[in-house]
């Protein structure tokens, strides 16, 4: 199993951490609001423990669980705390109507975290593609990751397997813009039919 740090507080961290727990995994939740990161903790079981804001965090792949808008202030605060880890950036970029991406042509939100964390870490995207409600609410899942370095997919691949869902690589963290614009994908179809109860996922046939 593995040694998960949660930065933020939020509904996707909650989600994922109490599948984590349930995983067999140690999990660390942090916030700036430490009395929420205490509680959090509580509520999770299973020895989940409360760290402390822009202390190095005790786990070696750390998921940051903010908003895009909010990333590099908080990778700054952090600096060398994230040196040798593997980051999880699960983000998404989309704009304030969601039909469009923040970010410049031929860039990404995780690539952008990439040049913002020391260079011995690794950034893995992972997790934008689902709903946290939908994630929260249990069964299999299909998990969309980019990365550029191959030893940090597998342990980020490992990480989802433990929670039940299947990792798919979809690439290199280039790819990672693709990734991103599929929240706009999901929000039109949500808004459009679907509803929101909805996943992502690839169907391997033959």
């Amino acid at each position: 199993m593995s040694s998960i740090s949660f930065i933020g507080l939020g509904g996707m961290a909650r989600a994922i951490a109490a599948r984590a727990v349930e995983g067999g995994n140690a999990v660390e939740v942090i916030g700036r609001d430490q009395a929420k990161a205490e509680d959090l903790a509580a509520a999770l079981g299973g020895g989940a423990t409360a760290g402390t804001f822009a202390a190095a965090p005790a786990g070696d792949i750390v998921i940051l669980a903010v908003p895009y808008a909010s990333a590099a202030p908080v990778l700054a605060q952090y600096g060398d705390a994230l040196a040798g880890k593997v980051v999880i950036d699960i983000s998404n970029t989309f704009n304030a109507d969601a039909t469009g991406l923040v970010t410049p042509d031929g860039t990404s939100g995780a690539q952008e975290i990439a040049k913002a964390v020391p260079a011995s870490a690794h950034v893995v995207k992972a997790f934008n593609t689902v709903f946290g409600h939908v994630l929260a609410q249990g069964g299999p899942l299909d998990v969309l990751i980019a990365g550029d370095d191959a030893d940090a997919k597998g342990r980020v691949s490992a990480f989802i397997e433990s929670l039940g869902l299947r990792p798919l690589d979809t690439g290199d963290l280039a790819t990672a813009r693709w990734l991103e614009a599929v929240g706009p994908l999901l929000m039109g179809l949500a808004r459009h039919g679907a509803g929101f109860n909805i996943s992502l996922g690839v169907n391997v046939s033959g």
